[in-house]
């Protein structure tokens, strides 16, 4: 009977990790000076959040917590358990308490939970009466009760990197609880089932056990692996952590000049049903931004795809945020702008609004001119170079320096052009000479 059903297993949980050495990755949990390889070894594993993309070994480090500690071990899922299963294992875990051994509760999908049911499980981990394992693909910050999650350690877990997928693949392959002496693989085919596994532990052997099914008596070649694959899915919550991650790696690709990155960052968003409205906006903000002056064009470009996009929809849209998307990247980079705006922000709301000097104050009305709006201005149309040098600050502030312009680009040439403004403003106002030939010229 163990032999059938070992038989029937899926490859992945049979070669499921028995012991803490081997389970793959997350050396900085699992290393020698990691904080859960420690608290094991001190047999004093506190409640824990696993939180992390799916096939990263969640509910592989649970069993082993279990078996490393001497504890029993309890599983609940969260979509088809109720509070009901909840206090059926706070009743069984009093029971072994009494007789000395303790219980480690794992709930997989714990952002799944109620709030009830979470509300059940605070007093259990408040006084040890289960070690509490939740696993989650969602920021338990934001989808945990607060309550709970202050009471837990939270442990984020990353995706598997390349070398620790094809070392899962080998070992599957020479094990007997694998598919040792059944199966050839050659080294081309594991690399596309490492690439094709996207740090996912699950996914990398499903998809072995696949191939090797799939290639009969034959050897497993990189087209039996693709084939096998049938195209993946690509994993992308629009809601949750996946998307603020990407669009983030998306933005400050564009920002970091790597127009290959932005063009991968945005298929993966593509590809993964984003709104592409959303990804138009943040190219827009973007050319602000990040390129603002430096290339004014840049904020056309957005604006532009935008507006195809509007009138051409996906998937040809596509080509137009990609246009938009590689020329961002490749446009020179002033944040000045921005900082100016952020910078002018702070000192409003740091001391309040001042009042416009009278000079430049609304003189459109008899009223306002009687009361002496208006009076002492220069309107630059009539000064040489059309500009008069006079500060249109408050007073007080006419030295305050918001905008600093990059030399990159159309903004070198404004950078230097307000110089010479600062320099006849301050010659001006009897502070300073300037010297001829930091003159404006006069455009006509």
């Amino acid at each position: 009977m163990e032999q059938t059903l070992r038989g029937t297993r899926p490859l992945a949980a049979r070669m499921r990790p028995a012991s803490l050495d081997e389970v793959a990755g997350h050396a900085e949990h699992l290393g020698p000076e990691g904080f859960l390889r420690r608290a094991i070894a001190e047999d004093d594993v506190p409640s824990l959040i696993l939180y992390g993309p799916p096939g990263t070994g969640k509910t592989t480090l649970a069993r082993v917590v279990a078996t490393s500690t001497r504890a029993e071990f309890e599983e609940l899922s969260a979509v088809s358990a109720g509070l009901a299963d909840v206090r059926a294992v706070m009743q069984r875990a009093r029971d072994r308490l009494a007789a000395g051994t303790r219980t480690v509760l794992f709930i997989d999908e714990i952002h799944r939970f109620t709030k009830s049911q979470q509300d059940a499980l605070l007093p259990a981990v408040e006084d040890g009466l289960v070690v509490l394992i939740g696993a989650t693909t969602e920021n338990p910050y934001y989808e945990v009760n607060a309550a709970l999650v202050s009471r837990m350690r939270v442990l984020q877990l990353e995706s598997l990197a390349p070398e620790d997928i094809l070392g899962l693949v080998e070992r599957a392959m020479a094990d007997e609880r694998g598919l040792a002496g059944t199966v050839t693989v050659e080294p081309e085919a594991r690399e596309v089932i490492v690439r094709m596994a996207g740090g996912d532990a699950r996914y990398a052997l499903n998809l072995l056990e696949a191939s090797a099914g799939l290639a009969g008596d034959g050897p497993v070649t990189p087209a039996v692996v693709e084939r096998a694959a049938g195209g993946r899915a690509v994993v992308y919550d629009k809601d949750g952590d996946q998307h603020y991650n990407v669009i983030s790696a998306f933005i400050k690709s564009l920002r970091g000049s790597d127009p290959d990155a932005a063009l991968y960052w945005m298929a993966v968003m593509l590809e993964g049903g984003e709104d592409p409205k959303f990804i138009a906006r943040r190219m827009i903000v973007a050319a602000s931004e990040d390129i603002g002056n430096a290339d004014p064009r840049a904020l056309e470009v957005a604006v532009a795809a935008a507006r195809a996009l509007e009138f051409v929809g996906l998937p040809e849209a596509r080509i137009n945020l990609a246009q938009a998307a590689t020329y961002l990247a490749l446009a020179p980079k002033s944040d000045a702008a921005y900082r100016g705006i952020d910078a002018a922000i702070a000192q409003v709301q740091g001391e309040g609004a001042r009042v416009p000097p009278i000079a430049l104050r609304d003189a459109s009305s008899t009223n306002r001119r009687n009361l002496g709006h208006g009076e002492g201005y220069v309107n630059p149309h009539g000064a040489p170079g059309r500009v008069t040098g006079d500060s249109c600050m408050p007073e007080g502030l006419e030295h305050l320096r918001l905008y600093e312009p990059g030399g990159v680009g159309p903004e070198g040439e404004l950078a230097a052009r307000l110089a010479a403004l600062r320099a006849r403003a301050q010659r001006a106002a009897g502070s300073d000479t300037m010297p001829p030939s930091a003159e404006p010229e006069d455009d006509g």
